[in-house]
C-alpha cells in the first residue's frame, strides 16, 4: 500500500460536528473529505473538499458523492440504509458500516432483539403498536418504566419516563409512532465503550463513565470511575456485540451498569460518538481517526489511554433559536489543559450541543476533582449576552 496526493477520498452523509471532527482527523492520513447534508456550508463544509447538498434520503445525492469518492459512511442514523444499499450496489463504492447494521441501529425493537438473540444482556422490553399494548407491557414490566420512539430518537428526545398510570396516555400521545416499553434499570452509572472494526482486526477504546442530566450527555469521564471487574466486564459486552454488527468502522456502545454490579446493553451508534470525544487528547488515536482508518482499510490505531480526561459539552442556553454567539470563549482559553471544540454551527436553540471542552489531567489525578475543575472551567461559556 502506497500514498500519493492526491490521496484517497471519503465520502460522509452527514456534514455535522462529527463530520467536521471526521475531516480534522483525516487530514494528516493524506485522506480528503466530501459530505452530503440538507443544510448549506454544514459544519464540516469549511474543513472538506466539497459539500453536495441533499437529504439523508436523497438517492441521487448519494449516487453524485459515490461516484466522487473510493469509500462511504456517514455521521448520522437518519441516513436511509435503502439508498445507500443500492447506490453501493450501482456505484461499488463500499459502504462502511453497512447499510445493514445501519437499519439495526435505526429501530431500537430490532436493535433489542438483535443483541438478545446474540446473548447480548438487555434489559427487559415489550413490542408497543397500541395504547392496549402499552398497559399489558407496564402489567408484564411494572412502573417505572421508559417508553422509547423505535425510531429517530436522539440526545433523550423520544424517551418518556412513565412513573405512574396517570401518565400512561400522554406518554404514548408524545411518542406517536411505534414503540417499545424498557423496564426502568436502576443503574449505578452509565459507561461507554468505542468500539472499532477494521479489516481483519476489532479493537475497543478504554471504558468511559457517562453523565447525563434529562437524558441528555453533559460530561465524560475517562477512566470511569468504576472497578476493574466493571470495566473488564464492560469491554467483554462491548466485544460481544461487536460481533454482531457488520462493516468497517468504529460504533459507540452505551452500556448500564446496574446496583447489583452486572452490565446491561443499552443501545449503540454505527459511527463515531459523544461519548468518545475524549480520545481526540486523550488517546493516542481519536476515534475520528480510527473511524477513517478503518473505513478506508488502514491498520488501526493504538487505542490506549494517553492520560485521565474529562469533555464537557457545551449546550444551547437560550429559550429561542438564534445566531450563535458564544461568550466567555477568551476566559476558556486561558484555562490551564482546558481545549475548546466549537462545532461551528450557525445557529444556537436549548440544549443542542454546540462544542465541548477537554480537560487533561496527571496520570495520579484524582478523577471526581478533574470532573468539578471541568465543569468549573467550562462554566463562563455562555450564548446569552450579559
Amino acid at each position: 500500500m502506497s500514498l500519493s496526493s492526491p490521496g484517497p477520498t471519503l465520502g460522509v452523509v452527514g456534514g455535522g460536528q462529527l463530520g467536521r471532527m471526521m475531516a480534522e482527523a483525516a487530514g494528516p492520513l493524506g485522506i480528503e473529505l466530501i459530505v452530503a447534508d440538507p443544510t448549506p456550508d454544514c459544519p464540516a463544509a469549511a474543513l472538506c473538499r466539497d459539500q453536495l447538498v441533499g437529504g439523508f434520503d436523497d438517492e441521487e445525492t448519494f449516487r453524485q458523492l459515490a461516484e466522487r469518492v473510493d469509500y462511504l459512511t456517514f455521521e448520522i442514523e437518519l441516513v436511509d440504509p435503502d439508498a445507500l444499499e443500492r447506490v453501493q450496489e450501482e456505484t461499488g463504492t463500499p459502504v462502511h458500516p453497512t447499510p445493514e447494521t445501519l437499519r439495526i441501529a435505526q429501530d431500537k425493537l430490532l436493535e433489542k432483539q438483535t443483541m438478545e438473540d446474540a446473548g447480548v444482556p438487555v434489559p427487559a422490553y415489550r413490542r408497543v403498536d397500541s395504547l392496549d399494548d402499552l398497559y399489558d407491557a407496564l402489567d408484564a414490566l411494572g412502573y417505572p418504566a421508559m417508553l422509547k420512539a423505535r425510531e429517530g430518537g436522539y440526545d433523550g428526545r423520544g424517551n418518556v419516563p412513565i412513573e405512574s398510570p396517570d401518565e400512561v396516555e400522554a406518554a404514548y400521545e408524545s411518542i406517536d409512532g411505534p414503540a417499545l416499553l424498557e423496564e426502568f434499570v436502576d443503574f449505578e452509572r452509565e459507561v461507554a465503550v468505542v468500539g472499532c472494526r477494521g479489516v481483519d482486526e476489532t479493537d475497543t477504546f478504554p471504558v468511559t463513565e457517562t453523565i447525563h442530566e434529562e437524558e441528555i450527555l453533559r460530561q465524560t469521564v475517562s477512566p470511569a470511575r468504576t472497578s476493574d471487574a466493571i470495566l473488564e466486564r464492560a469491554r467483554e459486552v462491548a466485544s460481544d456485540v461487536l460481533d454482531v454488527l457488520d462493516g468497517r468502522g468504529v460504533f459507540g456502545i452505551e452500556l448500564f451498569e446496574t446496583t447489583d454490579g452486572e452490565i446491561l446493553y443499552n443501545e449503540v451508534a454505527p459511527r463515531p460518538h459523544n461519548s468518545g470525544h475524549w480520545t481526540i487528547e486523550g488517546a493516542h488515536t481519536s476515534q475520528f481517526a480510527q473511524h477513517v482508518r478503518a473505513v478506508t482499510g488502514l491498520p488501526l490505531g493504538n487505542t490506549d489511554r494517553r492520560t485521565p480526561t474529562v469533555t464537557t459539552n457545551i449546550l444551547g442556553d437560550v429559550a429561542e433559536r438564534q445566531s450563535a454567539t458564544l461568550y466567555g470563549y477568551e476566559d476558556v482559553l486561558a484555562e490551564d489543559r482546558l481545549n475548546l471544540h466549537w462545532y461551528g454551527k450557525e445557529e444556537v436553540y436549548e440544549l443542542r450541543k454546540m462544542g465541548h471542552t477537554t480537560l487533561v489531567g496527571d496520570a495520579d489525578v484524582d478523577a471526581t476533582e478533574l470532573v468539578e475543575a471541568a465543569a468549573e472551567a467550562t462554566r463562563p461559556l455562555t450564548f446569552q449576552e450579559s
